[in-house]
């Protein structure tokens, strides 16, 4: 079964952009940045999200990168399915903080429980049978909406979205061009897939 190793960030300056994620979110070797001056404008078709146990630890998230130089996209709020919002790196990458519990059942913490990669492709069921091919597992599909992979024990999870419902998700504007400016490395690669997302071998 295939898996995710990290994900790595290209962005215009590698040590501000550690100095951010370091303050931010505190991640460890799964995620990774390098220098990158290829052209990319609006969304890039992608979001990362941290899932973790309760609302209060959402608000810490999210008020860390904030103080850290992050730009807000989404305030945090209540949903049916929990409480969450988005935040914008100083690099341009968006982040979802979230948890799917509506209280909180203890103090705040720093402790991430999930780290999440959503690609935002243009056909779902035509990119889960290219990452099938590729070795990678289904865990859950919603047909044409969502695919979730099964990455245990990977550091890093994955799914599919529609293109414009993960921007919709993220409160932001479908629209973009240029390089997605991410790199995936894990045991399947190295490939491109048909949205033009990049996989290297580790």
């Amino acid at each position: 079964m295939a898996s995710l190793a990290s994900v790595t960030l290209e962005v215009d300056d590698p040590t501000a952009a550690e100095r951010f994620y370091s303050a931010a979110f505190g991640l460890g070797p799964e995620l990774r940045v390098r220098a990158s001056e290829a052209p990319a404008t609006g969304f890039r078709g992608f979001t990362l999200s941290l899932t973790v146990s309760g609302p209060a630890t959402v608000d810490g998230f999210i008020d860390a990168a904030l103080d850290a130089g992050a730009s807000p996209v989404k305030p945090a709020t209540k949903s049916f399915w929990g409480y969450g919002g988005v935040v914008r790196a100083p690099d341009g990458s968006l982040w979802k903080i979230a948890t799917s519990a509506k209280r909180d059942k203890s103090p705040a913490t720093r402790e991430i429980d999930q780290f999440v990669l959503l690609l935002g492709v243009d056909d779902v069921v035509a990119s889960k049978h290219f990452y099938v091919e590729q070795g990678l597992t289904v865990g859950k599909s919603y047909g044409r909406k969502y695919v979730d992979f099964d990455t245990a024990p990977s550091p890093v999870k994955l799914g599919l979205y529609g293109r414009p419902a993960l921007a919709k998700d993220a409160g932001v504007s479908p629209d973009g061009t240029g390089s997605h400016r991410l790199v995936i490395g894990g045991d399947a690669g190295p490939f491109t897939d048909p949205d033009g997302f990049v996989w290297e071998k580790e």
